[in-house]
């Protein structure tokens, strides 16, 4: 039987393979909650050298930046899923947080943000102030 060329079946190859290599997730995936008076942002930085990471805060934007090295260039890569470079992801913040009051950490490549909800955002009981005796109020006769 003779084999019959397909051109097609080289490229479905190639591009296969080149899929494979494009992440199926965002560099930097983050879960976003709110516990108590805080949100809290984690965000998923596997293999990260935590001197690259980069937070700043303009007006009210948030943007994180760090960087996944590439391995050394000797290497013969069997797989290579893991994306490499800067990666940056920005969170637009609404009014009511305490921007000046934000705190994060880094532990286990998940970067933690603490961002507290400002004091004057935050609910309130009011007191409602009580003078003298309630009065009464008459109804017309007839009414």
């Amino acid at each position: 039987m003779a084999n019959r060329y397909d051109p097609f079946r080289d490229v479905d190859r190639w591009l296969t393979n080149a899929l494979r290599q494009v992440p199926s997730s965002p560099g930097m995936p983050l879960d976003l909650y709110r516990e108590g008076e805080s949100f809290v942002a984690k965000v998923d930085l596997p293999g990260v050298d935590p001197s690259t990471i980069d937070i700043d805060v303009e007006e009210r934007t948030l943007t994180i930046r760090a960087e996944r090295k590439e391995q050394g260039e000797d290497v013969q890569w069997l797989s290579h899923e893991r994306p490499t470079g800067t990666f940056a992801r920005q969170l637009s913040l609404g009014s009511g947080l305490a921007l000046d009051r934000i705190e994060a950490g880094y532990a286990d490549g998940v970067l933690t943000l603490t961002i507290p909800v400002a004091e004057e955002a935050r609910p309130r009981k009011i007191q409602v102030s009580h003078t003298g005796t309630p009065t009464r109020i008459e109804q017309p006769a007839g009414a």
